[in-house]
């Protein structure tokens, strides 16, 4: 995947957040997902995905969290 460029992305996070600096805050893309720390807004990493793996991925989420 090549870099993207996320300057004007509108980032946002659950409204399972909590307020205590662990959370992620993910952006939709056109053909791409990406996702970052909230600590390290602008200056840490970030991750992408392709739309298909994100799917993947949050069904995983879900998936395990039922079993709970």
């Amino acid at each position: 995947m090549s870099r993207v460029d996320l300057s004007g992305a509108t980032w946002f996070k659950s409204s399972y957040s909590n307020g205590n600096g662990e959370c992620v805050e993910v952006v939709h893309l056109d053909d791409a997902v990406a996702m970052r720390d909230t600590k390290q807004r602008g200056a840490g990493p970030v991750l992408t995905s392709t739309v298909e793996g994100w799917r993947t991925f949050i069904a995983g989420v879900v998936d395990e969290t039922d079993r709970r």
